[in-house]
């Protein structure tokens, strides 16, 4: 089996494809939408939400060249979140992926509308007649609405209210749960379940899958939390401490370092325990929650 540096390279080239298929060409019409998509999506991301679901599927057996272009949506609806994330109304980031945000290339109002798009163009790729072929309708409207969930007010925008509510603000523990596990942690979840519905997955093997990715959506965003501090701009693709200089509650400013740290890795733990009935062919799942909670040791 490759390591996880190969799997996800050769993963992120596979997904990369399938989005180049889903997204026009920068020229055509109107072109000045296209381009600010394009500049967003082909940013160099590491299209962990997509990788998920197919490593999911993978993890059940399954042969994942069908599941391609519903994995392409989940990351087109993760870049139209970062687009608006970071607009002078909510984050007001200068940089996303190491080069100017959206927004201060093309101007707020062509940002709104590229986020806009990208959101549209996931539901016009999961509603594909096309996909019919690879997925009885029953499941693909399973998939349609558990991304549907994620991705809205009981999921990650949810949690983007919560957060922009909370800042300069003391919250709680629960408060700062909620907005890690809605804002990050919801699309993370469905992509994991994603994977799973389109395997087939059995109500057993589901319920382990559903924790695993829970566990491994509030890993994440702690080692994301704790990269805004101890990362490095090329590292985090931003500026360093942008998160505590906005007074965002996150778990290292709750915690403090060396706890979170080990909350990360107590959490991966419960991410890998979900999986403990899985043979070898989950081995991908395991090492990429293994590979996230090593990027802040």
């Amino acid at each position: 089996m490759m390591n996880i540096k190969a799997y996800l390279a050769d993963k992120r080239s596979l997904v990369d494809k399938a989005l180049e298929l889903l997204v026009p060409p920068a020229k055509a019409y109107p072109p000045k939408v296209f381009e600010a998509i394009r500049y967003s999506l082909f940013a160099g991301g590491k299209r962990v939400r997509p990788i998920l679901a197919i490593a999911s599927a993978e993890a059940l057996g399954a042969k994942t060249a069908g599941l391609l272009p519903i994995a392409g949506a989940l990351e087109l609806i993760h870049t139209y979140s970062l687009i608006h994330d970071d607009l002078p109304a909510m984050d007001d980031d200068d940089l996303r992926r190491g080069r100017p945000t959206c927004h201060k290339v093309y101007g707020a109002a062509m940002a709104i509308l590229a986020g806009d798009g990208l959101l549209n163009m996931a539901f016009e790729s999961l509603t594909d007649p096309r996909r019919l072929k690879t997925i009885p309708a029953q499941r693909l409207v399973a998939i349609i609405r558990e991304i549907s969930l994620a991705s809205g007010v009981f999921g990650m925008v949810g949690g983007q209210v919560v957060d922009m509510e909370s800042e300069g603000k003391d919250v709680d523990l629960p408060t700062l749960d909620y907005i890690h596990t809605h804002k990050t942690g919801a699309l993370i979840r469905a992509s994991v379940r994603t994977g799973a519905i389109y395997a087939k997955a059995s109500e057993k093997r589901l319920k382990a899958l559903t924790r695993y990715g829970e566990r491994i959506g509030l890993a994440f965003q702690i080692a994301d939390d704790i990269l805004d501090i101890v990362g490095s701009p090329e590292e985090i693709g931003k500026d360093v401490g942008s998160d505590l200089k906005k007074g965002k509650k996150t778990f290292p400013s709750f915690y403090g370092l060396e706890e979170s740290r080990k909350r990360a890795e107590e959490v991966t733990n419960q991410a890998l325990a979900a999986l403990k009935d899985f043979d070898r062919k989950a081995d991908h799942l395991r090492d990429l929650a293994t590979y996230i909670v090593t990027r802040v040791k």
